[in-house]
């Protein structure tokens, strides 16, 4: 694993940044085209040189700019979860080459402990990484692995709870006594806690109900826009990608087969159809009107931009009529 600038963009952009994503915010806290994480033919064998020997990650090339938000997408087995884990070191390189560049961090076999304070790392079920039985004695563990003064890792543990929206007062309240969604926000506050320049959720909305889903969409974002960190996410929920996502990149069969801006995926259904790669209803909406030659001029693939462009439609026509 390498510290240091990248060697090019991911597969099929020309610079990696997104283009055409015009309903996404484009300045933000520290978001640059500058790569913060980059892969270069990684390869990965789980089991390696024995019976169950199993390929998941062949020849990845790819590149995560600073301050973006990157949505991973693909069939379950295409290597997701196997390739965020090597962001932060849980599985080591095997194959090719990987670039992490964050602060304090230049030398992976020394320095791993700091990498995994850097990337924060979020698994699907983020409620089974919980173990202690109070919600701020669990914010507050990986802080105090740090060895931080008493008054910093309250801080800490303060800001972390009421950045994903859990009142700092919660702190002596059982983890038990939490919903699924609370204790999947108190487990991301913990890995917040750390303050982490890049954090990766594997599947962070899955099984939540549609208020506790956008409630954490939006304190990520937030986390993003004003805090300059660097979102990587996993996700099936393609309506996410278009609202929220920079850039989107393709997983198939162990390698990264496509990369560009959720725009440019949604623009072009061939290139769904052929990466199996299944369309958000509002998008299909906008193709299929297009089909039977009804123009929809829409600022992006966003659920709002769609639905400003077919109300803008919708008044065109003649005999419509707004107003009481």
């Amino acid at each position: 694993m390498d510290r240091g600038a990248a060697d090019g963009a991911g597969p099929g952009t020309e610079d990696g940044r997104n283009r055409g994503a015009g309903h996404r915010a484009d300045e933000r806290p520290g978001k640059s085209a500058d790569p913060i994480i980059a892969a270069r033919g990684l390869g990965y064998v789980y089991m390696k040189k024995t019976p169950l020997e199993h390929r998941a990650l062949r020849d990845v090339t790819l590149s995560i700019p600073r301050g973006g938000v990157t949505a991973l997408v693909g069939h379950t087995g295409s290597g997701k979860s196997t390739l965020v884990q090597h962001f932060n070191g849980l599985i080591p390189v095997q194959e090719g080459h990987l670039t992490v560049d964050v602060s304090g961090y230049a030398d992976p076999r020394r320095d791993w402990k700091i990498l995994r304070t850097r990337v924060g790392l979020v698994f699907q079920h983020a409620e089974d990484q919980l173990f202690e039985r109070l919600i701020g004695d669990d914010v507050a563990f990986g802080p105090w692995q740090l060895g931080l003064a008493i008054d910093e890792v309250r801080e800490r543990v303060r800001r972390a709870m009421e950045m994903v929206g859990i009142p700092f007062e919660w702190k002596d309240r059982p983890v038990y006594a939490l919903s699924g969604g609370q204790r999947r926000k108190v487990a991301i506050a913990g890995v917040l806690a750390l303050r982490p320049e890049v954090l990766v959720l594997d599947e962070p909305t899955a099984g939540l109900d549609p208020r506790s889903r956008d409630e954490l969409l939006e304190h990520l974002l937030r986390l993003n826009r004003e805090d300059g960190v660097t979102l990587v996410f996993i996700t099936h929920n393609l309506t996410e990608v278009a609202r929220f996502a920079d850039q989107v990149i393709l997983m198939e069969g162990g390698t990264a087969v496509w990369s560009g801006s959720p725009d440019e995926l949604f623009d072009d259904p061939q290139r769904c159809a052929r990466w199996n790669v299944g369309v958000p209803p509002h998008v299909e909406v906008v193709h299929r009107l297009r089909e039977r030659g009804v123009a929809v001029e829409a600022e992006g693939y966003s659920p709002d931009a769609v639905a400003e462009a077919l109300i803008r439609r919708l008044l065109s026509e003649p005999g419509v009529e707004v107003g009481g």
